[in-house]
């Protein structure tokens, strides 16, 4: 599956964006579809996953309250709504399909988007 990531930019503190995600091919639904991002000069982060149904989700401690993961199997397409954004969600975030289930670990997402940079200005 490939994954396209797109709605980044720059946005003030306290501010929102919404990211999108979109995927080719036919199996989007079989896939569980996180969400991850990497700051500038730190490792790669897990941030939300949802899974196939979308009946489950998980959150990163960071973004919970303040980000929301959804999916519409119909459009293939992950979004991931980001409220209250802080300075420290500044980094370049990426989508990404696991075909082995719910996961926050990154060895379990064989597909991954290229990033959409997401900048908060304070």
């Amino acid at each position: 599956v490939q994954l396209q990531a797109s709605g980044g930019g720059l946005v003030q503190a306290g501010g929102s964006l919404r990211l999108s995600c979109a995927a080719s091919g036919r199996t989007f639904s079989r896939y569980t579809m996180g969400w991850f991002r990497r700051a500038p000069g730190k490792e790669r982060e897990f941030v939300a996953w949802i899974n196939m149904s979308a009946g489950g989700t998980y959150y990163a401690d960071s973004v919970k309250g303040r980000f929301t993961i959804s999916r519409d199997n119909a459009k293939n397409t992950v979004y991931l709504q980001m409220n209250s954004l802080k300075p420290e969600d500044t980094a370049v975030y990426y989508c990404a399909a696991s075909p082995y289930g719910s996961s926050f670990r990154e060895l379990d997402y064989d597909y991954w988007g290229q990033g959409t940079q997401v900048t908060v200005s304070s």
